[in-house]
Order: structure tokens, then sequence, then C-alpha cells
């Protein structure tokens, strides 16, 4: 929908009142959510809230201005969470709804990200949409760059976002929908010669590709809707009047010229002015900040301007940021090289700065006044001399934007009624050169972890310093200014010696304390110094251009084009062929787009946070424990009572049944006293019920608790093991003699493992509604979960009601990944308890902040092994040890060690084996289920040894998995029969079809010309489990009704979560039925119609629930046979009417038992598994030993998929969980205090890959075999991607151990994930790594 805001439609959007006070909502009230004011009143629902930060893109929408001086719309991207709806007066916003529609029409972009099969979750899709949609409103042909550019600002957690590229890059001018070796042409052409490309034997001759690009509708930019006139009048009005909106506390006053501007700062000198509300909205939102006034002189032409001369460009304050990149774009096109140094600086950091939707909102002026530590613009615009342009009523005055003023120097602030009118940046001359240089988490949209701007001016005709500055950020509360160093080294030559005394005084000069805010301390030391010898290097290769200079000597040079690798992304996937005699209508085996995929790009599939609201219905708020153990002497709710709108405050003496189910406690207390007790930071304390969200959450600020510490705190796995602190008892699997076959090897080494945890961040937040009937106690839940089995069971146990009072219903999940499993159920039971006590529906909704802590994530492993091997690489014994943080209540914990032993030999079979595990208790949250189950955990650890036995041998880590692969029809460790032949077939494919060999000389050619950017490379292989040890979980159940119209419908037993769970259960009641897919219809699961389902998890959810689906249409199939018969010609709907003519019956349940597994854990032995799923990848990264960064340039995925039920889905799976997985092993990191208390909790402390993180070539491959136990011979490979993400991983570890090599230092040196730049920079050890660690002081 489109939002003409002008001055009426604003008020009815808002609820405020122009001109004198009223009672409506809070001028600061954003367009997206807060209290869901704007989506309910307009039921537009398409625009998704969930991260509240402008961090993740889900929310964004696009906003057009109308510019009265250029005569010209303006349209760009922002995330609504951050955006005012008061900014917004005089501006069209259109959401995905405005874009198109089901209903009426959809628009290409929607249409091609679903064909594309650009959704799976499809929580992020509308926020896709609408990126790809704004830069075609600007740029109807857009380079394939601008697409990957515009969709910087928006995560995916499910697709791995190939598919969502690929589908923008269908608009630009030359598609590349398939870029084969860079041809150009499609890799499926018939007429194409493919023993080239990368593929495997297929039993048949004919194949289809993922999507036909001939069906997608054309793009017509001419038929797009036009600005409203109206808005065009509004902004061209000579006679425009100040506009004032008042709310109950705060007032928002957007100025009509610059007068007024200054007027308005004079009368409040103390209020913000709010441009694109980037820095003062979160600090509203996520610190409590207030303020009375707001002014926002948004729109105000004076402000709006560039203004170059022969010296230098004046910009405008108000330029956001991306028009700060057009008009420096501009510039650098029309100034000699010589002029642009500081320009150039600019644009290379713009380019990653945030999102473009944040880009498009901060502007120029509020970005340099607000002065963040942390920013990549401020440092490289006072290296570059630039001067601030301020004016006031008093008049104007410059101030130069220096170290004094970065460092907030009282004389140098801006005085209270002062604002910034403009940035003046001078031209560079010859001999001056400026430099930006940062390293963050992420390549994009990341605060740097340190960055600098640099600049130095020489004595014309010399390397004579004359001019020297030097600006970090992130090193310090303020950007800081070398200053003291720069003035010692004017005058001396740029040589050797100048950089060495530069180091050491700069590293004297600039002192971080070791508790400092963001940790990493010696790490930030180091980048101190090796970003200054990045410019040091860039300098000395500009005065060799220009003046004759000595070697570079003692510091190894940087080969010329020394950046980091840009991403162009390019992918080949290769699916499977299907039999040719195989019916057109039969589905199976087809790339059938996702069942709710256009809805999802058109914002029309419905989230529970998307239902609209109930009668009298109550928002919940969670009041969590501070503490990580501790008694609880006080609880006050006295403060949050008295507050309007607050109706009830629930603790855990309202739960009427079972408030410590299995374990796990709803709310905060203690059976043994009268005390209550906590034992993590972000346990529930108590739930505020109130009429808004926003209510409770005020609310539940005032609910006070004190607390009385208890010891032990135990927060790591190593303190759980000194305190002797588990979940469970051991694990154990053994084959053969460990101890005596270390008696008779060669070799012995042993090691320690550590691997981090990792956080779900599905885009959709926990969600539920729970709405309490007037008779028999009936409850009706809607929620998104993986089981609605455990969620009935706990609510049940909460209220002490049977279970089949309970009515639970999913139809989609936003994303889940194992995070919604047993935390719905808890949650569920705290919020059925709220609903039971009020007698009112009750919405929760997690914030982004709170479900982060709350509900943790992957369990953080410690392994331990010794190893037992010959000098050739056998290994002949091994012998391992699991421990996991389980958190403070047991959870999943042992079913994920149970699985992490079961699994922990992975591909290799070595003769004498041993591993044991045990979950730790501890004072942190529970941590749960994530996608892989304990395997890319467990599995690393087994690596790690490889990988050492192979330094050990002086072999290649690929000759010691080769020799020590399962190689013929064997027995695990836990004695069960498997033939290895797909792995053996996985892995030879992997390792031929990616050049391995052939790269990996490359590589070390590459290494042996570069001593600061190494490459490396590794394959790994991977023998994963479907399914579950206990029977009675791989058991699925399904109803189907047949409509005497011939209409179907189906229900079974799994929840979609994305991984188009439904779209297969449609094939195969295609197929069973022999009828269309669009005669049938598949809604919901709901425990009224399938119940006692399982959870949907352990990559089974197709394999169980289509076995059920299948018991159930055969047998209506049956039933219908003598209908059938006696009408061989007649058509489905007539077969469907004689059969209830003659009193058929047309609804059937189907069953399927389940894979008949079993383990046995004293005898450690069993057949625990239905089958395996194999595979192996290979990838390769180039480091940056400097810095620590890294890239990816290509990865290439063998995947042993049987025959796939839908290739598309299950490519969307394998990709979706690599990039998970390459996440998980580099740039995912959660931090803690010592205390417990979770720092991470959000996109700005926590980052999961982007667009730009994936491969620059991403090659995907099906192999075939056969697998009869499965419904057409298929495989579940939901999850088995994620391990495959280690093989980045490991290639980083190549590339360190070739750094490391060249050093003199050790072979073998201590692996650990994730390796996170810090880890790779500290590890690539160096000059600048032993100044630091010889630079040691206190503060002066």
């Amino acid at each position: 929908m489109r939002l003409c805001l002008k001055k009426a439609s604003l008020t009815c959007l808002s609820g405020l009142r122009r001109g004198n006070r009223g009672s409506g909502v809070p001028p600061t009230l954003n367009l997206c959510r807060e209290s869901q004011l704007p989506t309910l009143r307009f039921h537009l629902t398409g625009t998704k809230y969930s991260c509240g930060s402008g961090g993740c893109g889900a929310c964004t929408v696009m906003v057009s201005r109308y510019d009265p001086k250029t005569k010209k719309i303006h349209h760009y991207p922002v995330t609504a969470c951050l955006v005012p709806i008061c900014s917004l007066h005089g501006a069209a916003v259109t959401t995905v709804e405005g874009v198109g529609s089901i209903k009426t029409r959809i628009h290409p972009v929607q249409e091609r990200l679903a064909k594309c099969h650009g959704t799976q979750c499809g929580f992020c899709s509308p926020g896709m949409v609408m990126s790809i949609y704004t830069l075609l409103r600007n740029h109807p042909e857009p380079t394939p760059e601008q697409i990957t550019e515009a969709l910087g600002g928006n995560l995916c957690r499910c697709t791995g976002y190939r598919p969502i590229v690929e589908s923008g890059k269908t608009f630009c001018a030359e598609s590349t929908v398939c870029q084969m070796k860079g041809s150009g042409k499609c890799c499926m052409d018939q007429e194409e010669n493919i023993s080239e490309v990368p593929f495997v034997f297929c039993f048949v001759e004919m194949c289809t590709k993922l999507y036909n690009e001939d069906e997608f509708q054309p793009f017509d930019p001419t038929q797009e809707p036009i600005f409203p006139p109206e808005l065009i009048r509004m902004a061209e009005d000579p006679n425009k009047r100040r506009l004032t909106f008042r709310g109950k506390r705060t007032t928002w006053i957007t100025p009509v010229n610059l007068n007024d501007l200054l007027e308005l700062k004079t009368s409040f000198p103390e209020a913000p002015i709010i441009m694109g509300n980037t820095a003062v909205g979160p600090s509203i939102k996520f610190r409590d900040e207030f303020h009375p006034v707001f002014i926002s002189p948004l729109g105000l032409q004076e402000l709006y301007f560039v203004d170059s001369t022969d010296d230098g460009v004046t910009i405008g304050a108000g330029y956001s940021l991306a028009q700060l990149n057009d008009a420096l774009h501009f510039i650098v096109s029309e100034q000699p090289k010589e002029k642009t140094k500081t320009y150039h600086a600019l644009l290379k950091h713009l380019r990653t700065l945030a999102g473009a939707q944040i880009r498009n909102m901060a502007t120029l002026g509020g970005h340099v006044v607000s002065r963040p530590n942390y920013s990549d613009l401020n440092p490289i615009l006072a290296a570059g001399n630039a001067t601030i342009n301020l004016i006031s009523k008093e008049g104007k005055r410059q101030i130069p934007l220096d170290g004094r003023f970065l460092e907030k120097s009282p004389e140098a602030n801006l005085k209270s009624e002062e604002t910034v009118l403009s940035v003046y940046i001078p031209h560079s001359t010859q001999w001056h050169f400026v430099s930006g240089l940062r390293i963050a988490q992420r390549q994009e949209n990341a605060f740097a972890i340190v960055n600098a701007g640099m600049s130095v001016k020489f004595e014309d005709g010399t390397d004579t310093i004359k001019e020297l500055q030097m600006f970090y950020g992130s090193v310090g509360p303020t950007v800081v200014s070398a200053s003291k160093t720069c003035q010692q080294l004017i005058g001396r030559k740029w040589n050797d010696q100048m950089l060495s005394d530069a180091c050491r005084l700069v590293l004297d000069e600039i002192y971080i304390p070791p508790d400092a805010e963001g940790g990493m301390v010696e790490y930030r030391r180091t980048l101190i110094i090796s970003l200054l010898f990045k410019f040091y290097l860039k300098v000395r290769r500009g005065l060799n251009k220009m003046v004759r200079t000595t070697s570079l000597g003692l510091w190894a040079p940087w080969p010329p084009g020394h950046e980091m690798p840009g991403n162009k992304i390019t992918c080949f996937v290769r699916e499977q062929c299907v039999d040719p005699h195989q019916p057109p209508q039969d589905p199976v085996g087809h790339p059938v787009m996702h069942q709710s995929a256009i809805k999802h790009t058109t914002g029309e599939a419905v989230f529970v946070d998307d239902m609209p609201p109930i009668s009298q219905e109550l928002f919940l708020a969670v009041v969590t424990s501070t503490r990580a153990h501790a008694k609880i002497i006080l609880i006050d709710t006295s403060a949050a009572l008295a507050l309007p709108g607050v109706v009830d405050v629930i603790t855990a003496e309202d739960v009427p049944g079972d408030n410590s189910y299995q374990g796990e406690i709803f709310y905060a207390q203690n059976e043994v006293c009268d005390l209550c007790a906590v034992i993590c930071v972000g346990q529930i304390v108590c739930t505020v019920a109130a009429d808004t969200y926003a209510h409770a959450k005020e609310a539940a600020k005032k609910v006070r608790i004190v607390y009385e510490d208890l010891e032990p705190r135990i927060i790591t796995i190593e303190q759980a093991l000194e305190h002797n602190s588990f979940l469970s008892a051991e694990k154990k699997i053994e084959q053969g003699d460990v101890e005596q076959a270390f008696k008779y090897v060669d070799q012995i080494i042993e090691g320690k493992v550590h691997v981090e945890g990792q956080e779900h961040f599905y885009m959709e937040t926990q969600t539920i509604l729970a709405i309490p009937q007037e008779e028999d106690k009936e409850m009706v839940c809607t929620y998104v979960t993986l089981g609605t089995y455990l969620f009935q069971e706990y609510v049940a146990a909460a209220l002490n009601i049977p279970r089949n009072r309970i009515a639970c219903h999913t139809k989609r999940a936003g994303g889940a990944f194992g995070g919604k499993v047993s935390k719905p159920a808890l949650l569920g039971a705290v919020s059925a308890v709220a609903a039971k006590k009020t007698g009112r529906p009750i919405r929760f909704i997690l914030e982004r902040g709170d479900d982060m802590l709350i509900t943790a994530g992957r369990h953080p492993l410690l392994g331990k092994y010794k190893i037992g091997f010959m000098n050739n690489g056998v290994i002949k014994a091994a012998d391992i040890e699991y421990y996991i943080n389980g958190g403070c209540s047991p959870d999943e914990s042992e079913l994920v060690m149970e699985f992490m032993v079961l699994r922990s030999e992975n591909a290799y079979y070595i003769p004498n084996f041993r591993c044991r595990g045990r979950p730790c208790k501890t004072n942190l949250p529970s941590n749960t289920a994530f996608r892989g189950f304990g395997f890319p955990q467990g599995i690393v650890v087994g690596e790690a040894y490889i990988t050492a036995v192979a330094s050990q041998c002086d072999l290649t880590p690929e000759q010691v998995k080769e020799i020590n692969m399962y190689k013929r029809t064997s027995r695990t460790a836990h004695k069960q029969t498997f033939n290895p032949e797909p792995l053996r077939r996985c892995w030879k494919e992997c390792l031929e079809k990616s050049s391995f060999s052939a790269r990996k000389l490359a590589a070390e050619e590459f290494n042996k010309k570069n001593y600061w950017k190494k490459r490396g490379l590794a394959a790994v292989p991977m023998k994963f489990t479907v399914g579950m040890p206990t029977a009675f979980y791989n058991q699925a159940a399904a109803l189907v009704h047949i409509y005497l119209d011939g209409s179907v419908l189906v229900s079974h037993s799994g929840c979609e979560l994305g991984q188009g769970l439904h779209t297969k259960m449609i094939q195969v009641a295609s197929r069973e039925l022999n009828i269309p897919e669009s005669y049938i219809h598949l809604s919901e699961t709901n425990t009224t119609t399938v119940s006692n389902a399982t959870f949907t998890a352990g990559s089974m959810g197709a394999d169980i629930n289509g076995k059920a689906v299948q018991n159930a249409c055969q047998i209506l199939k049956a039933r219908l046979e003598p209908v059938i018969r006696k009408n061989p010609r007649g058509t489905w709907e007539v077969w469907i009417s004689e059969a209830y003519k003659e009193s058929i019956s047309l609804s059937t349940t189907g069953y399927f038992k389940g894979y008949q597994t079993n383990m046995d854990w004293k005898k450690g032995e069993g057949n625990a598994f239905p089958y395996f799923v194999y595979g192996a990848s290979c990838s390769e990264v180039e480091v940056d030993c400097l810095t620590g960064a890294h890239k990816l340039l290509r990865t290439d995925i063998f995947m042993d998929a049987a025959f796939s039920i839908n290739p598309a889905v299950d490519i969307g799976q394998i990709e979706g969980a690599f990039v998970q997985g390459m996440g998980f092993y580099t740039i995912e990191e959660l931090k803690y205090s010592p205390e417990g208390v979770l720092y991470s909790r959000g996109p700005d402390d926590y980052k999961i890959p982007t667009v730009t993180e994936i491969p620059e070539e991403f090659n995907v491959t099906l192999v075939h075999s056969q697998n009869p136990i499965a419904i057409y011979s298929s495989k579940g490979l939901g999850e088995a991607g994620m391990f495959l993400g280690s093989s980045v991983l490991f290639a980083i570890y190549d590339a360190m151990a070739a750094a490391r090599r060249e050093r003199g230092l050790t072979k073998t040196f201590t692996l650990s994930s994730p390796a996170t730049p810090e880890l790779i920079r500290m590890t690539c050890v160096d000059q600048f790594t032993d100044m630091v660690r010889l630079v040691r002081r206190a503060p002066c």
C-alpha cells in the first residue's frame, strides 16, 4: 500500500493532533510496529518487525519525496522501525502491499523472487522485495553490483542469498541468471556441451532447470504508480508553515525554513535535531533516553546542496550518506585524480558503512556532529582537513573537524543553539595522500573493530614529511588523534626506520585499558599499527611513481592490488534429472516453487504477529533476572501496577499447575524454601500484562527485584568441570582396544578444541497468541514451533488441565533452525498462565534482545583428543572427550550429546575408537536444539586431529582423510552397518570437479609471492545421520479430505518452517492421487486434526510425513478403484461425485509407524539411524594477515540427495545451511561477561552472514544414489549442509598455517572456532604482534 503522508492523513495514521496538546500517541512512534498502531489501523502486515534497530532490513519500505529545487522524485529505502511517523509529512510511503498483491497483480520483482526460489520461511522476503523494487525505481536496468549493494542491508537466515541475488540480476541489462564458467550461456541448455561442467551421473537423459525465465512477466518501469500530485503541490507551496505535533510527553516540530530552525534551536537548545533518526532512535529505544522536544528540519532546502570550487567541495548537512556517495562519485568523475584522494577514501568506506537503508536515512551533518567512536567517515574527514560550517541566530562560524572536535574537547564543541549547516572538504594535492582503513567482524553493515583515517603531506618533490595526521576509531570512548606521534615524525623521511618509530610511538600514545569496553585489547592494539603499515605501503607505492626511494627493506611488501577482492557472485547449480517416462503432471522430482512463495513476496503470508487484534487482548512483557545465581528476596510490583494500561503482573504463585515441568522452570522459584531463586541471567521472573506492548514494556521496567547472590556461579565449561556440575550421565561408544593400540603406534598427539556457541537468529522472534475460551477451561494457542505436541504438553502441565482442552495451531514459522522446539513450549506455558489469570487473550512477542537472552542457542563445546597414528598417516587409535555447555536446565542437552557421540567418527574408520561426552550444567540460559544437533561442533574435533596428524606426517589433510576414510561396507563405532560408496563418490567428485589439486598448487604459488596475503584450500567429507535413535520419535500421521468438487485438503504432523515441507507434501499427494497440485490445499498444522505429532526435526520432516500422506492417499485411491474401473474415462470430479453417491468415505487418516531405530547405551551399540546422508565440500579463502579479514573465493558442494523430491527446495536447504555453517565457523560470536551477562543481543553486536559473505563462486551438485527405505528414494537434507561450512574454517587454517610456516613458527597450533578476524590476525604472528606484546604500559 502507498501512504501519502500529508497533514490530514498523517493525523489519521498516527493518532496525533496538530497544534494544541492532544491525547494521541507519542510523536516518537515509528512507522513499524512499536505499538502496532500503523500496521493494524491500515491492516498492512507485509512489513515485518524483526530487530527494531534497523539492522536486519525486514521492515524495509520505500519513501518517495519531491524535491522542488530539482523538480525530481527521490525514491529511497528505509527501515521502518527507525522512521518516526512525524518525519514523513509530505512523503509517499510504499509498503510491499503497494508493489503488488495476489488479489490484484503481482509485480515482476515479487514474481521473480518467488520463482527463483528466493524465499524459504518468507519473513525477510517483503524487505528483500522492497530493496530491489526501490533500486528499480531509480535504476530500471541495474548492474549486478547495484543489486548486491541494494541487498547489503537485508539479512536472510534461510536461503544463503544466492537465489535472492539471482532473482535481482534478472533485471540487469544483460541477464545473469546463469553464469556457467563466465560463458554467458545457461548450464542447462540442451545443445551446450556439459562435459566441462561439474555434474554427477544421471540415470536418465531429461533434465529440468530450477526455473524458466521465459515464464517471467516483463518489467515495464513506465507502469509504476505516479507520485501523488497533491504532495508535489504541498512541496511547492510558498506559504508553508511550521508543523507541530504534540503528544502527552513530547513535541515534534518541523521548521519551515532555516531561520525558523535557528529560532527553534534558540528556544529549545537541548532539543535533538532529527533527520534520519539512526542515532537518537536507538538511544530512545534501547537506552531509555528521553527528550521533551524534537526538531526535524528534514527536507529543509537550505541544508541540501553541493557547492564545488577550485579548492574543494561544500556539502549540505542534510545530505544523506547515500546522497553524499552520489555527490562524491560525480566530483571524482569531474576532477583530476590527484585532487580526489580524500573523496576516494570516503567512497570506499561509504560502500560498506551500514546497509543501503541506513545510508539513505543517516545524514552527513548528523554523522559528523554525533561523533560516534566507531565512525568510519569522521577520521577520514579529519585526515582530509575538513571544516564544519555552523550557524545560529548569532551568525555563522567554522570549526575544524580535527582531533579536538572528535575527542569532544569542550572548547571544540558546538554551542547548544548552533546547528551544522554544511561540511567543507578540501581537494587533495599531488604530494598529499589520504586513506581510510577499517576492519570489522564482517565486510558490510558492521561497526569497525578498529578504523582509521590517515593523511600525509610531503615537501614537494621529496619523501620528507611536511604534515602527518592519524585518527583512530573504536580504540576509546571517542575517535582518537595520534597527534603527538605525528608531531614527532614531521621532517622525517618516509622509510622503514620512520615506520618502526611510528609504530612504537603510536602504541605508546594510544592506550587501550585491559578492561576496555568491547575487549580484544591486544588485537585492537595490533590493528593500530597494522593499519598504519598498510597506509605506509600505500603511500610508498604512490611515492615510487613520483620520486626515487630506497627499497622496502625489513618490511615485507604487499603486492599491487592489496585490498581484499570485491564480491562478484557467480553460481552453478546442477540438479537431478527425472525419468522421461514420468507423467507430465507428476511433480515429484521437479523444482516446484514453494507453496507460499508468492504470498511471501507480497507480504500476504500471515505470521502470528500479523493476525488482527482480538477483543480485549493484552500484551505481555517479560521481567528477567539480572543475576546468574541468586535468591530473590523481594519482588515489588506496586510501581508497575500503578501505571496506566497495566492489568496484572504474573509470577510463579499464579501457576495453577506445575511450574517446574521436566526440569524446565516457567517462572523463577525455589521449591525447597519459601524464597525464590534464579539460576541464570535472562530467566523469567515475572511478566506484565497490559493493554499495549508499550505500556507492558514500561511497567516491566518498574518491577523491583531484590537479590542475594549465591555461590557457586558457574559460567564456563571449565568451571563446570571444576565443580563436577553436569546435567546427565556420560554417554560412550567404543570399538577395539584403545589403550592397547596406543602402545603400538609411531606417534601420539593430544589436543583441545574449543567451538563456541551460535545464536539461531531466526528472523521471526518467538511469538505466541494464547486465547482462553469461555467453556471447559479450553485454551486456543497460535504460535511458531517445530513440535505441537511439546507445546500442548507444557501448557497442559502449567494449567493443570487435560491436553484435549488445548488447541494448538501453527501455520508457518519465520525460521526456526531448532530454536523453536522446546523454547516455544516454555514460553507458551508462561503466556497461557497469563491468559488464565487475566481471563483475556495474550499476545506475547519477544523483542530481539529478549529472545537472544532468554532462548540461548547452540551448545559451546570443549573437545579433547588423544590420537595414535603411524608415520604414513594411518590412524590406529582415537580417544575423544566431549563437554558441552548445557546451561541451567536439561532442555535438549542430553539428546544433543547422544547425537554428538554417535556421529563422532564422521567419515573415518579408526579400528580402536572411543568417544565419551557429558553436558555441563552452568548458570547460563539453557542451550537447545540447533540445526545439525551437535554434529557441526563435534566433527570439528575430528577434522582438527586429522589436520594435526597430517602436519606431523608431512602430508596434506586431504591425504590423511583419504587414507582413513571408510572404503567398503562396514560397521560404525556403534555397530551399525552401512555402505560408504556414496561417501566415496561425493569425495572423489568434489576433489576432481573442484580441480582441488591444481588450485592447491596455484594457492601455494600465490603464497610464495605474497607475504601479507595467504590463500588456503580445504576439503571436508561428511557422513551425516537422519532421524532419531528412539523409534517412536520417527512416527507421523496425516489426515486427507476429498471434497465433492474434487478439491483435496491435506493435514499432517509436520510444521512448515521455510524448509518447503508443505510443498513436498502437496507433491506427494499429487503423485499418489494422480491429480494436479492446484487441486490440493494444505493450510496449517494443528492438534485438533492431527494429534500427538512429534517434532519436525532431524531432517526427517518430509520422510515421515511424506509416508503418512502417501499412506492416506493410497487408502483413498484404493477406495476409489471400483469407481474408476466402472468409468475409466471419467474425470477426477466425476469419480469423486460417484464415490460419494455410493457412500464411499472420502476422508481418511494416514500413518507411518516410523523408522525402527534403536540404541542401547549400556552396550554402546544399536541401529541408531535409518540411513546416512553423505557429502563433501571444498572451499578456498584469501586471508589478510595484517587485519585478520578473509574472503571466501569459491565453494564446491557435492551432496548425496539420492532422488530429490524437489531439487529447488533441497538445493536451497543445502545453500542456506552452508552459509549458516560458514557464519558459525567464522564471524558469529556470542560474548558473555564473567558474570554470565550476554552482551550480543541484536544485529549490532551479533553478525550473521550478509550477501557479501557468500562465496564469489558457488557450485552445488546433487549426487544420485539409492535410498529405498525413504519415500521415493529421497533423503532428508535440511541439516547436512551445516557442517560443510567447516570447509571455510579449515581453509582459513590452511592459509594461517602457510603464514606461520613462512614466519618460522610451529607447524601445529590450537584450532578454535569461530575463526574470527581477531583469531586469524593474532595467529599470524609477526613483527607487529611481537611489538604489541613488548609495548605494554599503564596510562600516564
